[in-house]
């Protein structure tokens, strides 16, 4: 494959490169002038993020290659049903905003190692830290650069995937060293590049479709053409396979089962990823409560319109591709499907969509890579290796986590040693997150509205849902069989009996509830360390009211639309 991109596209993409570069330098500048605290003002931004600098901070540090790439994939697969990602997500961020935000803040909560150490005890806290520290590291950074350079790569060529990888850890690792305000602001750029880009790129592919069918330069017959042309990929449900049914509409249903996943799977990993996450609550941890709130709604008001921008390019490359017009794609895998749809834009405007892909995938290596170096520097450096750090010592010591931690990523995708393109992007971070999903979720949502949860639990709730992942996901159709009344297993395109991951993730979440509940039961009634709730913090004001009837009745018509 030939360079895609031109001297225009080169140059947008320089301008995208030195506007977010400069204003990352002028807040870094500006942010040393007033800060109070030299760690907090690195770590957490000192609480100066705005409302919307929070919610688009949170947008862009989640949009990511695994999206673009992912889900555009899963979408050129699928179909519109893989946007229950987004949506769900979208209804999971008005359950934090509304019920999760408040704990943390009235707790003065700043890492989430800090809340298992305050509700639980050290230990807890210390076996979460390696577990975040692992995943963020080989599962979530490994990822980002993986599908990142894929992507890129592609448009130049194909020669330059090693290249492309370590342009963008540099990238990141500049932005991600000015601490917490330096990403938080920069994200804002980040998420309008993203935005603005990923939308002009979906609007030129509908066109493309219009013209290849005959319609001429429209946007609204293009979505129609699509409709009309794949017709079953624009459905939210997908029923369970009957008997004989083809083993290609067997492997959709495994990674999307149906009204199933809505029962638990869906909400327990949304929920987990959004409301536990390190990576995600830091935005608004620093913030007060209102403050907090309205940028965390506001980002679920965003996350309506990201399969918009990630998933309905992958539609567009399926209906292109079985019309023959993208020919690259043969024989090739799903995830290079947002790729070949970049090669359709115009000069100028691919150097938009590059800028907008790249915006993404930095802001979340550098998001990821903070969150890193925020656990490892407050919840394993200063507790267990030098107590008597000062506030300078904290910094460099996250600025050395954040280099190391981007090397480390960069040596375990060099080759693809994980086999992050063997299982598929979006695939392979869901699966692997899960495993942690169920103990992590149990722990903090019990923790935080039982009083009677005690440590003893947390520590078994964790190993138990990490044990009952594996079961679900490893042994049980070994000692229960394919077809049971918790479950449906189906053959995998290995030929193995595989349960449907969300499935597994709903069972072993209600697993790990019930050995809590059973410990906790045989302990106080009131554990010493449980959170006295003030209700007053739940109640809602009249703006963020409105913002979450906007977004359940945008939900509503889309799930009545697309059902």
């Amino acid at each position: 494959m030939s360079n895609q991109l031109v001297l225009k596209d080169y140059l947008v993409f320089a301008l995208y490169f030195v506007i977010v570069a400069t204003y990352g330098y002028w807040i870094y500048k500006k942010k040393k002038k007033g800060a109070v605290s030299e760690s907090k003002s690195f770590f957490l931004a000192e609480g100066s993020l705005t409302w919307w600098a929070i919610g688009a901070s949170i947008i862009a540090s989640n949009i990511s290659a695994e999206q673009f790439i992912g889900m555009s994939g899963d979408g050129f697969f699928v179909g519109i049903a893989v946007s229950v990602y987004e949506w769900v997500g979208a209804a999971a961020l008005i359950i934090v905003a509304v019920f999760l935000m408040p704990v943390y803040i009235k707790n003065k909560i700043y890492t989430m190692p800090q809340f298992l150490k305050t509700r639980y005890n050290e230990t807890v806290a210390l076996i979460m830290s390696v577990f975040w520290l692992f995943l963020y590291v080989f599962v979530n950074l490994t990822s980002i650069l993986y599908l990142g350079a894929l992507a890129i790569n592609g448009l130049l060529g194909g020669a330059y995937f090693h290249e492309v990888m370590v342009a963008l850890a540099i990238f990141s690792v500049i932005i991600t060293l000015g601490g917490m305000k330096v990403i938080g602001y920069t994200d804002v750029i980040q998420v309008g590049v993203l935005i603005i880009g990923g939308l002009a790129t979906t609007w030129m592919a509908l066109t493309v479709v219009s013209e290849k069918f005959g319609m001429g330069k429209d946007v609204l017959a293009g979505f129609n053409i699509l409709m009309q042309e794949a017709p079953d990929h624009f459905h939210m449900m997908l029923k369970k396979p009957a008997a004989g049914a083809p083993q290609d509409y067997v492997n959709k249903y495994l990674i999307l089962p149906g009204f199933g996943m809505y029962m638990a799977g869906q909400w327990i990993s949304n929920l987990n990823y959004w409301g536990c996450n390190q990576y995600i609550t830091q935005r608004a941890l620093g913030a007060d409560l209102q403050t907090a709130r309205t940028g965390i709604l506001f980002a679920g008001l965003l996350k309506i319109l990201m399969p918009v921008i990630v998933m309905l390019p992958g539609i567009v490359a399926y209906v292109l591709y079985q019309h023959g017009h993208l020919p690259q794609l043969e024989g090739g895998h799903k995830d290079g499907a947002y790729a070949a749809i970049l090669t359709l834009l115009p000069a100028g405007l691919k150097g938009l969509a590059v800028a907008a892909l790249t915006a993404a995938i930095v802001a979340s290596l550098a998001g990821k890579s903070n969150s890193i170096s925020t656990i490892f520097t407050l919840d394993v450096y200063k507790k267990y290796i030098n107590t008597q750090a000062d506030e300078k010592r904290l910094v460099w010591i996250g600025r050395f986590t954040i280099v190391v931690a981007i090397i480390i990523g960069v040596i375990f995708t060099w080759n693809d040693l994980l086999d992050i393109g063997g299982a598929g992007g979006y695939t392979f971070v869901q699966k692997y997150s899960s495993f942690i999903s169920p103990g992590v979720f149990a722990t903090f949502i019990l923790g935080m509205f039982w009083k009677r949860t005690s440590g003893t639990a947390a520590i078994a709730g964790i190993i138990t849902g990490f044990a009952a992942s594996l079961f679900f996901n490893q042994v049980a159709v070994s000692v229960f069989g394919p077809e049971t009344i918790l479950y449906s297993a189906f053959h995998n395109a290995k030929g193995e009996y595989e349960i449907p991951f969300f499935i597994s993730l709903g069972w072993s979440f209600l697993t790990t509830v019930l050995v809590m509940v059973a410990i906790s039961l045989a302990g106080p009634k009131i554990s010493a360390k449980a959170f006295a709730l003030d209700y007053e913090m739940f109640k809602l004001k009249p703006s963020s009211v409105i913002l979450i009837v906007t977004i359940l009745l945008l939900l509503s018509v889309i799930y009545v639309k697309f059902w």
